[in-house]
């Protein structure tokens, strides 16, 4: 076997593999071996055909798709490590036939889409946004009145109109152009208001209804809704308001904080709460600003990606997507059905996010290979050992049972922390308004809820659905 490679289009390799006819013949021997037992000819048991009976009963072609196989398993890999060098493979090749002649051997061409050149103009001396967030403390007051949510008691109001906070069971039918459409009608639909469960109009219209009332809300689907026929249309929901009921939330008390959180006090409950908030806080700050030194990067960037990569980081955001589905107690074929989506377009959602995404670790890749960030053994066994220390053990004990892929998380944590702190040392950072960001000014505060939303990765917009039949239906 010989072979060649050429660089081909949009980041593809065209390796040329040449089979001599003995190695051609014995991938063809090897075909006959294993798949014998599938075909039938009369006057012979099944598996019992003999070679040039079978190929002449069916085509001396009958052989050849699993030869090709034998051929592609038993060489691929070997030519991809030798070349490892000089590229890296990213998906899987697409294969061709350039000869195939009797007595002359075989020919293969196998289009190989391969990890892309990453040209980047500069990574440094460039003016990048950093984010900061402070916590109040109306955060740390929001946040800790959300442990009487427990203990609360949904009473019904009957001596005024709705209003935000309040969670109202409605009748609602829609319409656009006077015709009504699939999901835009339930009855007895309990809907918390202010809860963004329905597209942008509907909830404000239904605020200061009273119960009994009936109510047209004029309301417009988005551009970008899921729906084709619905995208930018103007529709008109009749809202029934049947009932509203609010939360009445029992006292703040050191006694209930022992009971509902552990807490000694509602003061030790407080700073518990005002740390998470604040690293909850820093996290996000962080992470925002790490997107915004990627993105100022990429914008300086060249890169032809190949379509295998991006249809690959699709292929994990919708396992993502398909995981905190689950923990909803959710099924992904369910959520389609619902959503009224196929795959393939629900695959489409994710396009737009996939291409930054696939840059932005190309990028990192290139410039922690550029600078040669790495974590050596002192300073791995100093991030083992904080780890160890929380589960009371020494470093050696704790390193006697640890799972590699630990310690190759733990590394790569070492290398991007390297990476972030290079970048925010070489780059001027500024917070919003222009301020450099070492005076350490707040650009934003941050509330208990964005601070929480800083754990939580992002769905598709198709996760909104305005006019639901249930719960399902409601945003995350």
């Amino acid at each position: 076997m010989k072979y060649t490679h050429a660089a081909g289009e949009k980041s593809t390799v065209k390796l040329t593999i040449t089979f001599t006819e003995d190695e051609w013949q014995d991938a063809i021997n090897e075909s006959y071996k294993r798949t014998r037992g599938k075909y039938s000819v009369p006057g012979f048991r099944k598996g019992k055909v003999p070679k040039p009976v079978l190929e002449n009963y069916y085509g001396k072609g009958v052989l050849y798709e699993e030869a090709f196989n034998v051929l592609y398993n038993k060489h691929y890999s070997g030519i991809l490590e030798k070349e490892k060098d000089n590229f890296t493979a990213v998906g899987e090749p697409s294969l061709s036939v350039e000869d195939l002649t009797d007595g002359k051997g075989l020919v293969l061409s196998a289009i190989v889409p391969v990890k892309p050149e990453v040209n980047i103009e500069k990574y440094t001396g460039l003016k990048i946004q950093q984010f900061e967030y402070n916590v109040s403390d109306a955060d740390v007051e929001k946040e800790t009145n959300k442990i009487l949510e427990s203990g609360a008691e949904n009473v019904e109001v009957t001596d005024r109109a709705c209003k935000l906070g309040d969670t109202v069971n409605i009748d609602f039918s829609g319409s656009v152009a006077n015709e009504k459409f699939p999901g835009g009608t339930a009855d007895d639909y309990n809907l918390e208001l202010g809860s963004g469960s329905f597209i942008a109009g509907f909830e404000d219209g239904v605020v200061g209804m009273k119960t009994g009332e009936t109510r047209d809300i004029k309301v417009k689907f988005p551009e970008d809704y899921q729906a084709d026929n619905l995208r930018g249309k103007d529709a008109v929901f009749t809202v029934v308001l049947n009932k509203i009921t609010e939360k009445k939330l029992p006292e703040l008390t050191d006694e209930y904080v022992k009971k509902h959180a552990g807490a000694e006090s509602v003061a030790d409950y407080k700073k518990t709460v005002r740390e998470r908030l604040v690293r909850n806080a820093e996290n996000r700050g962080r992470d925002e600003t790490e997107n915004s030194i990627l993105n100022e990067i990429c914008k300086h960037t060249a890169c032809d990606i190949p379509d295998a990569m991006i249809e690959s980081e699709i292929d994990r955001m919708v396992q993502d997507f398909n995981y905190r589905l689950m923990y909803q107690g959710l099924k992904l074929d369910d959520y389609l059905k619902y959503m009224e989506l196929t795959m393939e377009q629900f695959r489409a959602q994710f396009k737009e996010q996939a291409q930054p995404r696939v840059l932005s670790q190309l990028v990192i890749d290139k410039i922690i290979r550029a600078e040669g960030f790495k974590a050596d053994d002192k300073e791995l066994d100093a991030k083992i050992e904080e780890q160890a220390k929380s589960v009371g053990k020494t470093l050696a004990e704790y390193k006697k049972n640890i799972d590699p892929r630990q310690v190759e998380y733990i590394t790569n944590d070492i290398i991007i922390t390297k990476l972030f702190d290079f970048l925010k040392k070489n780059n001027e950072m500024y917070v919003e308004g222009g301020k450099p960001a070492a005076k350490k000014t707040a650009a934003k505060t941050a509330s208990a809820d964005t601070a929480e939303k800083s754990d939580k990765s992002e769905k598709p917009a198709a996760a909104k659905k305005p006019a639901a039949k249930k719960p399902a239906a409601k945003k995350d």
